[in-house]
């Protein structure tokens, strides 16, 4: 007899990890809208079949509670019943010997505190406050609501002009979200019950680069904007949000005037994302194309909202006002030092290099303080500049706000990465430059808001050396102009209401990063559309923006799982020395497959019975 011996997975063992796994992916699936009281009875069955059964209020308040969100779905439940789920929770989550019970308890508690009108929903009136409004995963948590089975369709057909056709219906710009857009579709694409989400914004970048130049109308079948309304709308800001508005406002026959204050338009777009991610020839060209819609003037340099044109001038000569002001001030560190030459924010050299001002950084050190996508930039675009670029951040690398791909690009390319570092002081010279960055070496805490919080480690500062310090700790709005004319501000940024309309204002909208902070590309062409449907309505008029090609027929699944074809870069030894665009698209072999694993939840499902297809808004 031997004392020990190795364990190894028997067959059992093996498909209830294969089955995990299952579960695993289709929680990631969960499209939004569900009913979080279903959600939490289902969630709180499986904690009950993972107990030992060694502790009462593990063994026997699981099951318990899940009965009483059972009676509450069936009917049986009473405003007391949630009370008492609500007890039961409490003392489950104090008492629990292990983590199941005492997470599975928590979970209750953040949903009985934080969906109690659902609850309260459920007993007085036997209904569920949230609902699948739009059934496709992927177009629901699209912020511009973009018809993507339709264009991936449209892209497998090889008809990719029409695929841009159909995506410019309710986001202008294809080509920009192509390449930098960070696609929150893909996070519930139902094609992760099988294996991996589509690779979505690859199938837009493939369209575009395919499609050739697409007019915004073809007159062979006799397109062009509504009829003029006499209307005139004044857009202040030139970046996505305020060129989306215009757009859709000139197609509606609306007559616009964009006033920039900067030499050219994009805001952010040229300002906040470097040539290698967007080339710059790409952004003109696309702007030049949106521009054609319709009675568009566009006023460069020409600040507007301030002192030089006030908020009521423009409200006296302009029958609606959309402000789109962007996130162009900087964030600073708030540490001594912080004013010596050498010390730059983020939105500064970015902006130098939007307007082709690149900065001689040719041998030498720059070390970048942040963790966000904007902080990537930044040191890529260094490294582009011969630097030796070293970023230095308070938290864990794995709790960056940037995108997974980015900061991987970033280290790739040279830049070393200080993980939990978070400055001290900027050491000065005698001719008042930055010459080094203390820094205080964290260690890793409690977790607040989701992301473990840093805490100083009993170790001594670090001197980090340096010619250049480039802040990219975040971006603020420049909002107070507007507050000094009555605007309403809150934290910075603008109050707008879920139109867009500032409140106490008529005739006043306001959408993008100077109502939600700073925020995607995305996000701000959504609320660009959401405007320029509402002022269309305040100007007393209903102009649809209609499906304008239609799109093939679905093929259906055969069940075969397929791996995702991901994105690649030029070799690092090749990109690092421009800024040329970095990202390959894909083959046309690898763009058939990819477009052939979407699923079609437009069709197939509830889909086809409830808003799969939104044919105009």
């Amino acid at each position: 007899m031997s004392r020990l011996s190795i364990i190894t997975n028997n067959q059992a063992e093996a498909t209830v990890e294969s089955l995990y796994k299952d579960l695993e992916r289709r929680i990631i699936a969960s499209p939004p809208g569900l009913c979080p009281l279903d959600l939490a009875s289902s969630f709180l069955k499986l904690c009950a079949a993972q107990t030992c059964g060694k502790c009462v209020p593990c063994r026997v308040g699981l099951p318990q509670m899940a009965r009483l969100i059972e009676d509450i779905l069936d009917g049986k439940g009473t405003l007391e019943t949630i009370d008492v789920i609500e007890r039961t929770a409490e003392s489950i989550y104090y008492s629990a010997d292990c983590a199941i019970g005492l997470e599975a308890a928590n979970m209750v508690l953040k949903g009985v505190r934080g969906f109690r009108d659902d609850y309260i929903e459920h007993v007085t009136k036997g209904r569920c406050t949230f609902g699948l409004s739009q059934p496709v995963p992927c177009v629901s948590l699209c912020p511009a609501h973009v018809d993507i089975p339709g264009y991936i369709a449209l892209v497998g057909a090889e008809r990719y002009a029409d695929a841009v056709r159909l995506i410019r219906k309710d986001n202008p710009f294809p080509v920009v979200c192509a390449m930098v857009c960070e696609h929150p579709c893909e996070r519930r694409c139902r094609r992760n019950m099988i294996d991996d989400s589509v690779n979505i914004r690859g199938m837009k970048l493939y369209a575009v680069e395919h499609a050739g130049e697409v007019p915004v109308f073809r007159e062979e079948k006799g397109e062009k904007p509504a009829p003029r309304t006499g209307k005139r709308v004044a857009v202040i800001g030139g970046g996505p949000s305020g060129i989306t508005a215009a757009y859709y406002l000139a197609l509606m026959g609306h007559s616009v005037e964009i006033f920039e204050q900067r030499k050219h338009l994009g805001g952010m777009l040229r300002y906040g994302i470097p040539a290698y991610r967007l080339p710059r020839e790409a952004l003109d060209a696309e702007i030049k194309t949106l521009l054609t819609a319709g009675d568009i003037k566009v006023h460069l340099e020409t600040p507007a909202g301030g002192d030089s044109y006030p908020l009521a001038k423009l409200r006296n000569d302009f029958d609606a006002v959309y402000i789109a002001i962007g996130a162009h001030t900087d964030k600073s560190l708030r540490i001594e030092g912080e004013q010596a030459e050498g010390v730059v924010s983020a939105v500064e050299i970015l902006r130098s290099i939007g307007d082709d001002e690149y900065p001689d950084l040719a041998g030498k050190n720059v070390i970048v303080v942040g963790g966000g996508n904007v902080a990537m930039d930044c040191a890529r675009s260094a490294l582009r500049l011969k630097a030796h670029v070293t970023l230095a951040y308070r938290r864990r690398k794995a709790d960056m706000t940037a995108l997974p791909e980015e900061v991987e690009a970033t280290e790739m390319e040279g830049c070393e990465i200080l993980e939990l570092a978070t400055p001290l002081t900027v050491e000065v010279n005698e001719a008042g430059r930055a010459q080094a960055l203390w820094i205080q070496q964290q260690m890793i805490g409690n977790i607040k808001g989701g992301r473990p919080a840093p805490v100083p480690a009993s170790v001594e500062p670090r001197r980090l050396p340096c010619d250049m310090i480039i802040v990219a700790v975040g971006q603020g709005i420049e909002s107070r102009n507007f507050e000094k004319q009555g605007v309403a501000v809150q934290a910075g940024t603008i109050e707008s209401m879920d139109s867009q309309e500032v409140a106490g204002m008529p005739g006043i909208f306001a959408g993008g990063d100077c109502v939600s902070g700073p925020a995607t590309v995305i996000r701000a062409i959504a609320a660009g559309k959401v405007a320029a449907a509402n002022i269309d309505e305040y100007l007393g008029f209903h102009h649809p923006i209609e499906m304008p090609v239609s799109v093939p027929d679905p093929v259906p699944y055969d069940g075969t799982p397929c791996g995702r074809v991901n994105m690649r870069e030029r070799p690092v030894e090749e990109r690092v020395n421009d800024f040329k665009k970095c990202e390959c698209g894909m083959s046309h072999e690898e763009a058939m497959q990819e477009s052939h694993r979407c699923l079609r939840c437009d069709h197939y499902g509830l889909g086809v019975f409830k808003g799969g297809r939104e044919l105009k808004w």
